[in-house]
């Protein structure tokens, strides 16, 4: 038998996990079983096997580096007539040891490995995953999408249609009251699972979009109303916009900028309590000349400071 070195391409300065690696690389390579009636590959994969039996044990491999056994494992004696080993290690005629491998594989050669337990069935088992166990149910791939939606969608619900890798297209159902950042996981949607395993999921993280005069903390909204000097002067009742409609809402007279109004259950239509809409009072002046506010104005005599409260 060759060098067991020169057999798995490693140097004599080899640590165990690099002649470790390159007999789990060969044995995977030239096992019979993934070769069926390949003589050489048979021929092949016993040698290898015949070298890590050698070099695989920490014990034999330094009796091996010394010269006590060769690479059969054999204790170096001398030849007797005829070639038969003698000497105190032989006992006569065929005294070394001899190895002889047992595939399952078709056309492989027979008989049974009978030294230190060493079988090449083992080995299958553990660069194979366990051999030719049955394979195990794999669940399918999981889809993820990243999915924008209007304000309004968002605070009131709809429905999107989505297309999915395999080309399917199924319509999902976007909950009343989304927040931004949230997820919906749709079960048994996504990629079909292997032996009998289950489908994967359709997972996507959904984007509010922005709202030109909206903006949503809770379930509440707030935003900003314009109102005429006149309005807010007088007071009066102004129409202002929400998610279900136009609504009207009285101004009290004097009311300045900033002064903040609420609509109950105005805002995200939540169970089982809606939010709230928080309109704030913006004063607005037009924004064309206007000859009869200018007028008034420069006759108008102010008996307050607007900027008391600054000093």
């Amino acid at each position: 038998m060759r060098d067991p070195y020169t057999v798995l391409g490693v140097a004599k300065s080899a640590s165990e996990a690099e002649i470790k690696k390159a007999f789990r690389a060969l044995a995977k390579k030239h096992h019979p079983d993934t070769h069926p009636g390949d003589a050489n590959a048979a021929k092949r994969f016993q040698e290898v096997s015949g070298a890590y039996d050698i070099l695989g044990d920490k014990e034999k491999r330094a009796k091996f580096d010394r010269g006590e056994i060769d690479a059969s494992g054999n204790p170096r004696g001398f030849e007797g007539a005829q070639g038969f080993r003698g000497g105190p290690y032989g006992g006569g005629p065929g005294g070394g040891r001899e190895y002889h491998f047992e595939w399952g594989g078709p056309g492989s050669p027979g008989g049974a490995e009978q030294a230190q337990g060493f079988r090449p069935e083992d080995i299958f088992a553990d660069l194979f995953g366990g051999g030719r166990r049955k394979a195990q149910p794999q669940p399918g791939q999981d889809y993820a999408f990243d999915l924008t939606v209007g304000f309004e969608e968002a605070a009131k619900g709809a429905t999107r249609r989505l297309s999915l890798p395999d080309g399917r297209e199924i319509d999902v159902r976007i909950p009343p009251g989304l927040k931004d950042g949230q997820q919906i996981r749709l079960r048994g949607q996504g990629g079909p699972g292997q032996n009998g395993g289950p489908a994967g999921d359709v997972r996507m993280t959904v984007a509010v979009a922005a709202h030109p005069w909206f903006t949503r903390e809770g379930n509440d909204l707030k935003m900003d109303l314009p109102v005429t000097l006149k309005e807010a002067v007088l007071g009066g009742s102004v129409t202002v916009p929400t998610l279900t409609g136009p609504v009207a809402l009285k101004v009290p007279a004097g009311a300045n900028s900033g002064t903040v109004l609420r609509l109950k259950g105005k805002g995200i239509a939540a169970k089982p309590h809606p939010g709230d809409l928080y309109v704030r009072l913006v004063v607005t002046l037009p924004d064309k000349h206007d000859a009869d506010l200018i007028k008034f104005a420069e006759h108008w005599k102010a008996h307050y400071d607007p900027r008391s409260k600054l000093k």
